[in-house]
């Protein structure tokens, strides 16, 4: 991380502290949109940060990917993650960047991108799209094209995930920019950059449960003192670690356009998918029924954690795909491609 970048991440680390504090997590989680959140980030640069040129911050994409992981840290409930990835795809497409929030609607959301004269239309009804109802632009796949709208959608159903964030139905009818697109889906994209978030949701997690165990008190020990609570603790940070390395490999792959990135993205998501079930299960049972309070912050990272798991494909979905791209390679070449993802 040079100088730059690395000024980027400690200006972003006090901008969230500041502008996404436990009333904004709250008032996110009521129904509001953090504006004033959204616009600072805005102003920092973040939607662009991976944007290279004059459209863009450039920050190099390793850099860009920790970001996104201090995003997930903090369980932020705005769409900064997705927005950065849409418009790194966007640029790389040849495209025009977008101004405001962007979301993603994979092929399998079942859009259909028509010809329409000299230009393009995009046609639809898309289901649960993250902060559809906040998106000032959406970034269409279908047929081996990209496809960028600035209008001609609306929400015909709002609904939320687990962690009360946006997950709307998005009734779509407008005409749209369109390039090739030989690169990553954009389910792949948006599966990328979930199991980068979770990754740092669990590094929280161990952070919050550590603290806990060793404030908390029984038969007047603290919890820590507890061999038992020492073999939890000490399987939560493993299940961590293992997720972080995965997603990190999976950024690797991205950022090198490794011919086997797409694979080691469902790699990434299937480990990741099987750390959140046994970490969040771990984490509650630490804390009692203190966790599930409204009050106490752990739910914001455990009901992020479960809707993240399930978003851009579910961890079952990822690891039948898994499993099913091994068993089509070739005997020679799957014991190397099990080492390398």
């Amino acid at each position: 991380m040079d100088d730059t970048d690395g000024l980027l991440a400690r200006t972003t680390e006090r901008l969230l502290a500041e502008q996404v504090d436990d009333a904004a997590m709250r008032a996110a989680a009521s129904g509001l949109w953090l504006e004033q959140a959204w616009s600072a980030a805005a102003e920092l640069g973040l939607p662009l940060a991976m944007v290279e040129g004059e459209q863009g911050f450039g920050v190099a994409l390793s850099d860009g990917f920790a970001l996104i992981r201090l995003l997930g840290s903090r369980a932020i409930p705005l769409p900064l993650a997705e927005t950065m990835i849409a418009n790194l795809l966007l640029a790389r497409a040849g495209l025009p960047v977008a101004e405001g929030v962007v979301a993603l609607i994979p092929a399998a959301a079942g859009v259909r991108l028509d010809r329409q004269g000299e230009g393009w239309r995009a046609r639809g009804v898309a289901d649960r799209i993250a902060w559809g109802r906040n998106a000032a632009a959406l970034v269409v796949e279908g047929d081996g094209r990209i496809a960028l709208l600035t209008s001609g959608f609306e929400v015909s159903a709002a609904g939320t995930n687990l962690a009360q964030m946006p997950r709307d139905q998005l009734t779509i009818d407008g005409a749209a920019q369109v390039a090739s697109w030989p690169g990553l889906t954009l389910l792949e994209a948006g599966a990328l950059v979930r199991a980068v978030a979770a990754a740092g949701a669990m590094e929280t997690l161990v952070q919050l449960c550590t603290t806990h165990v060793v404030e908390r008190t029984q038969f007047g020990r603290a919890l820590s003192g507890f061999q038992v609570v020492q073999h939890a603790l000490a399987r939560l940070a493993s299940e961590a670690a293992a997720a972080a390395a995965a997603a990190d490999l999976a950024v690797d792959a991205f950022v090198a356009s490794a011919a086997d990135a797409g694979l080691a993205i469902a790699a990434a998501r299937s480990r990741v998918g099987e750390a959140v079930g046994v970490a969040t299960g771990i984490a509650h049972q630490l804390h009692g029924a203190m966790g599930f309070t409204e009050e106490h912050r752990l739910h914001w990272f455990t009901t992020a954690l479960w809707s993240w798991r399930d978003e851009f494909g579910s961890a079952g979905w990822w690891t039948r795909h898994l499993g099913a791209a091994m068993l089509a390679r070739p005997k020679a070449a799957y014991w190397p491609t099990v080492t390398a993802v």
